[in-house]
């Protein structure tokens, strides 16, 4: 018995893709990026939604830095994401909850609500969908 539960603890020690992506969205909330970065697979395919201000795939982790984190501001200051609920199957998981910013010019808050679907192989993360109301956004940011 000792042999079996040994190994338990020893498979459990490696988080599993929902922690993965809790542990993502808790290292932007304090500005580790470079901890998220770690995570993301070589060639890791981020894609915005269509009309959405930083809309595209960025394909590698250096082009999702250019294209979407030092981005972020175009869309208001002070731009979060804070996820509600996480719903894991296989190597999928999906984070529902909300995306918040400052209006520039009014400094009124803007808050939508979005999902992120993230796709895991063999522990990192390959690919990023965010599904977001892309006119709602457009009408708070501007």
């Amino acid at each position: 018995m000792p042999l079996d539960s040994g190994r338990r603890r020893s498979e459990r020690a490696r988080p599993t893709n929902k922690e993965i992506v809790q542990g993502t969205y808790q290292a932007f909330a304090t500005g580790e990026v470079p901890k998220v970065l770690t995570l993301m697979d070589d060639k890791i395919e981020w894609t915005e939604a269509e009309s959405f201000p930083l809309h595209g795939t960025y394909l590698g982790p250096q082009a999702v830095v250019e294209g979407v984190f030092l981005r972020l501001g175009e869309i208001g200051d002070e731009f979060t994401v804070t996820p509600t609920r996480f719903l894991a199957e296989d190597d999928t998981v999906v984070a529902l909850g909300t995306c918040s910013w400052k209006h520039r010019s009014t400094d009124e808050p803007a808050v939508v609500q979005t999902a992120h679907v993230w796709t895991f192989r063999d522990g990192n993360i390959i690919s990023m969908q965010q599904h977001v109301n892309t006119l709602k956004v457009q009408e708070l940011s501007t």
